[in-house]
Order: structure tokens, then C-alpha cells, then sequence
């Protein structure tokens, strides 16, 4: 009897811890998602961050590549000759005391093993320019995986906003759907009543179905922002969303020259474009160093035999070895050297106007985007006052409503007023949120240093 109970007290506690993990899964499950969460998320499951991130990683072998032009290199041969009779040479002899002699000077079976080192001395800064390229080139690629961070950013926060906005304009058209069905039953009241006439039901009638049609409007704008989200994280495209409301109705900027400075300062367009340009100067110099000659320094080792071991014949030694510097000048070739610094040049120049051409076009979109967000800013105000007169104009004619002196028109025409106005907030709500994120998107500011 007491096994049993001892039995049944450890089974209920088994279930009690159970019950206690499944139901701290739970929680953590439907603990809402923040905006730093979401975007953490977004660019460690990003594609397009793992193919930048790929960018940078083939750059880096690129560089590899060009740093051995400064290494020694080494190469080797092996090879077989057979020919149709053994060399000999004939020496005459005097006639008739002398006779010729023939002496044997191969074989006809030759093999030999050979390996060569080549070292570069000086190849007119060449093959440094060449590496000093490559290594820029890498910068370049880290400037692209910010680039491309820095736009799923604004993707993400983009996302995350339109959620909010559309189910505070749902939550709108509820709170409409409910007032249109409360004027409906006032109406069919009165009608019952006689008071109305049956034109007045039917228009409220209408109106709670054109009600109804734009809550389940504001319901698939919901879910469309939500896949959007979904898609953005590689989430499954018909998981729930839980994200925290984190939208603010007012935001500080900083002026206008203070941004587009900081733009110019930490855009990764701006420094990808600057280091293009290095990149051309270092073209160009690359190009300049055919105008020197090249000088290398040149070593040889060799085996000889008739044999596959390569041991040597009665004809020729077994190994040699030598050391041998050579110069080559290209001194003569129509101008093709110019020409190519010409081009190299001609890159150079481009990359320059391109950079001018993209610090106008930044300062251009940080102006354009701040000019949105102080227009977002002042609109709230006006807004939230629209929303208390249009409250309180419903308020009035639906009283006035009831006691029969106003007409039904004036009812949904005061809930129509009220149902825009406070659409509208939201909206402006929304905006504003949406403008400060592309405002940091032109400044080039990471979410975490937001201004």
C-alpha cells in the first residue's frame, strides 16, 4: 500500500514538472518579438547577407592570389626523347696507316628530370600595385556586407511598422464596424417604432455591410504585412507574429546639416565609392610598371640518364645546376603601355565624377527623407485634434440622433468623419515610424546607434 502511494506521489510530480516545461515553452513561444530581436534575426537568416558575406571571402582569396606574385616560383618537368640512331661522331683517320674512328656521343633512349625557380626582383612596382588592388578590393566587399545589412534593416523595420500600422487601422475599422451596428440596431428600433422611415434602415444597413468590407480589407493588409515580416526573418510564410507595438509619436532628427554630414561620413556607398578610386589610382600604377623592364632571378636543376632513374649515360652527366638573372624589357610596342595607362586613367577619372555624383545624390536622399519625417512630425498634432472634434461631433449627432431631431444621414456621415480621422492618426502614426527608419537608412546609421 505504501509502494503505491510512493508510486502516485513521484507519477503527480513527474506530471507537475511537465506541466511546468510545457507551459515556460509556452511562454517563451508567445513572448513577443522586439524590433532588435527581428532584425537579429533577419540578417543571421538572410541569403543576401550569406552571399555578401561570400563577396568578402572571395576577395580575401583574390588578395592571396596577388600577394604570391611577390613568392619564389617553382616548377617541374619530366620528359622522354628516343631517336632513330645513337649520335656519333667520326673522326678520319690518315689512309692507308690510319683508320676513321667513330666515337659514340649518346644514346638513343633520353630522359630527364629538370626543376626551375623563379624569383622576382623588381617588376617596376607592378606586381605591388597589383596586390595593392586586390586589398582594396576586399575593403570594398566589407563595404557591400554593410550596404546589404543596412538595407535588410530597413526592410525589417519597414515590416515591422506596417504590422503595427495595419492592426491599429483594423482595431480602427472594429471600433467602426461596432458603432455602425449599434446606429443599425437604433434604426431598426425606430423603424419597428414607426419613427424612420424604411429608406434610413436600409441605409444603415448598407453602410454596416460597407463596414464589415473594410474591416475584412483591414484584416488582409494585416496578414500581407505579417507574410512580409515572415518572408523577411525565412520564417514559415503562415507562422503567427507577435511583435511588440514600438511605435513612437514623436521623434528628435537633429538638423538637417548634421545628418547629411553624418551621411557623408558613414554611408558604405561613400566609402565604397572612395575606394574604387583607390583602387583606379592603383590601376593606374599597375599599367605605368610595363614602362620598366622586369628582372628575375632564375635557378635550375637537372637530371639526365638512359634509363627511367635518371642515373646518368657513358655520354652525359648525371645532374647540372644553374643560376641565371634575367632582365626583360619591353621597350617597343607601339604605345600599347600608354594606351592601357591611358584606359587606367580614363577609370581613374570616372571613379572620381561617380564619387561627387553619389555625395550629391546622398545629401539629395537625406534632405528628401528628412523633409518626410518632419512632415510625418507635424501632421500628429493636427491629426489628434481632428480625432476630438470628430469625436465629439459624432457624440452630438448621435444624441441628437435618438431624440429624433437629427436625421440617420447625419449619423453615418459624423461616423464616417470619425472613422477617416482616427484611419488617419494611425496612419500618420505609422509614417512617422517608417520616415525615421529611412532617415537612418540614408544616414548610413546602424540600428543599434539609432540618432
Amino acid at each position: 500500500m505504501r509502494k503505491c502511494r510512493f508510486v502516485s506521489v513521484v507519477l503527480l510530480q513527474i506530471i507537475l514538472l511537465m506541466a511546468w516545461a510545457v507551459g515556460t515553452t509556452a511562454a517563451e513561444e508567445a513572448k513577443p518579438l522586439t524590433l532588435v530581436e527581428s532584425i537579429g534575426i533577419a540578417l543571421q537568416n538572410s541569403p543576401l547577407a550569406d552571399s555578401a558575406a561570400e563577396g568578402v571571402k572571395g576577395a580575401e582569396a583574390q588578395q592571396k592570389e596577388s600577394f604570391t606574385g611577390f613568392l619564389p616560383k617553382l616548377s617541374a618537368s619530366y620528359s622522354y626523347t628516343r631517336i632513330n640512331e645513337e649520335p656519333a661522331f667520326t673522326f678520319p683517320g690518315i689512309p692507308p696507316a690510319v683508320p676513321a674512328t667513330t666515337f659514340k656521343t649518346g644514346t638513343k633512349d633520353n630522359y630527364t628530370w629538370n626543376i626551375l625557380f623563379r624569383q622576382p626582383v623588381y617588376a617596376g612596382g607592378g606586381i605591388a600595385a597589383a596586390y595593392e588592388t586586390s586589398k582594396t578590393g576586399v575593403d570594398i566587399a566589407r563595404t557591400a556586407v554593410m550596404q546589404t545589412k543596412l538595407d535588410i534593416v530597413l526592410e525589417v523595420k519597414e515590416a515591422y511598422f506596417t504590422i503595427l500600422k495595419a492592426r491599429r487601422i483594423m482595431g480602427v475599422a472594429s471600433q467602426s464596424l461596432m458603432r455602425l451596428t449599434a446606429h443599425r440596431d437604433s434604426a431598426n428600433a425606430f423603424y419597428e417604432a414607426g419613427l424612420i422611415p424604411r429608406n434610413d434602415l436600409l441605409r444603415a444597413e448598407v453602410e454596416l455591410a460597407a463596414g464589415r468590407q473594410r474591416l475584412l480589407s483591414a484584416e488582409n493588409g494585416v496578414a500581407m504585412a505579417e507574410a512580409r515580416f515572415n518572408t523577411l526573418l525565412r520564417r514559415n510564410i503562415h507562422a503567427p507574429v507577435s511583435i511588440e507595438d514600438s511605435m513612437e509619436e514623436s521623434v528628435e532628427s537633429g538638423p538637417l546639416d548634421s545628418c547629411i554630414a553624418e551621411a557623408l561620413k558613414t554611408r558604405p556607398e561613400v566609402k565604397s565609392h572612395q575606394l574604387r578610386l583607390d583602387q583606379a589610382k592603383s590601376m593606374v600604377k599597375q599599367a605605368k610598371s610595363e614602362y620598366y623592364p622586369h628582372v628575375s632571378l632564375v635557378g635550375s636543376y637537372e637530371r639526365y640518364g638512359d634509363t627511367p632513374g635518371v642515373a646518368g649515360s657513358p655520354c652525359r652527366d648525371q645532374e647540372n645546376w644553374q643560376v641565371t638573372a634575367v632582365a626583360n624589357w619591353n621597350f617597343w610596342e607601339w604605345g600599347k603601355t600608354g594606351y592601357r595607362i591611358d584606359a587606367a586613367r580614363s577609370r581613374e577619372n570616372q571613379a572620381d565624377a561617380m564619387l561627387f555624383a553619389l555625395k550629391d545624390q546622398i545629401a539629395l536622399e537625406v534632405k528628401n527623407s528628412f523633409l518626410l519625417l518632419q512632415e510625418a512630425q507635424k501632421q500628429l498634432p493636427v491629426a489628434k485634434k481632428a480625432i476630438e472634434q470628430a469625436e465629439e461631433n459624432f457624440r452630438i449627432t448621435n444624441e441628437r440622433y435618438k431624440e429624433q431631431v437629427g436625421t440617420a444621414t447625419d449619423v453615418i456621415d459624423a461616423q464616417t468623419i470619425l472613422t477617416a480621422a482616427l484611419s488617419d492618426y494611425q496612419n500618420h502614426i505609422g509614417d512617422l515610424n517608417i520616415a525615421r527608419a529611412r532617415l537612418e537608412r540614408t544616414m548610413g546609421v546602424d540600428f543599434k546607434n539609432r540618432p
